[in-house]
């Protein structure tokens, strides 16, 4: 079937190529462009049956597109997307495959387009309803699905439980019967298990027991 396309791509080259390849099978390319802030706004002046976006465009080369594709999803519900990408950006991947119930919706490797066929019926079955999830990208969404507190050691997870009880270090030193200097180190471990962000270490204390609360 022909359907409305908006591809958003801000390597030239690769949106020239997949205009061409779409257009050949029998796509209406009705908006190409190279940055995200474009990419919604054509969305909203045009209302495509489905866009394929890139994940990394300006403003920001970071993972504008895939936020891009988020937000409209939410202004548009139900709206096919098909994101195009050469790595895996798990934080807003998670968010996009969880929207409008993980329907009409898609998140492929870029190395997926030479395989013109699959990737042509990946764009029939988004636009149809379906979703279709590279099988690289399922396999990190399920590492990270995974209990995030698993790799705690059993004291480990003693001072994160009173850290989110409210205690301060000499507190929980003295319940543990341990020194303040080991307590500092199990904090220490427990920030770079759970892989929290460089920050300061008031606001790390709150991301973990964030973690601790939804497990």
């Amino acid at each position: 079937m022909s359907l409305r396309l908006i591809v958003a791509e801000d390597a030239v080259l690769l949106r020239e190529g997949l205009i061409g390849l779409l257009q050949r099978v029998g796509h209406d390319i009705i908006a190409a462009v190279g940055d995200s802030d474009t990419l919604i706004t054509a969305t909203r002046a045009e209302q495509p049956d489905l866009i394929i976006t890139d994940v990394r465009m300006p403003p920001t080369r970071s993972d504008d597109g895939l936020r891009a594709a988020v937000q409209l999803r939410e202004e548009f519900p139900g709206l096919p997307v098909l994101v195009l990408s050469q790595y895996v950006e798990r934080s807003y991947a998670l968010g996009l495959l969880d929207s409008g119930g993980g329907t009409a919706v898609g998140y492929l490797l870029k190395e997926r387009i030479a395989a013109v066929t699959d990737f042509t019926a990946a764009i029939d079955q988004i636009a149809n309803g379906g979703t279709v999830v590279d099988p690289e990208v399922i396999q990190q969404l399920v590492r990270i699905r995974k209990d995030p507190l698993e790799a705690l050691s059993p004291r480990e997870h003693e001072v994160l439980g009173l850290i989110a009880q409210g205690h301060a270090n000499s507190t929980i030193a003295t319940q543990l019967f341990i020194s303040p200097a080991a307590v500092n180190k199990h904090i220490g471990n427990i920030f770079s298990k759970l892989d929290l962000p460089t920050t300061t270490d008031g606001h790390r204390r709150v991301l973990a027991v964030l973690t601790y609360l939804r497990t």
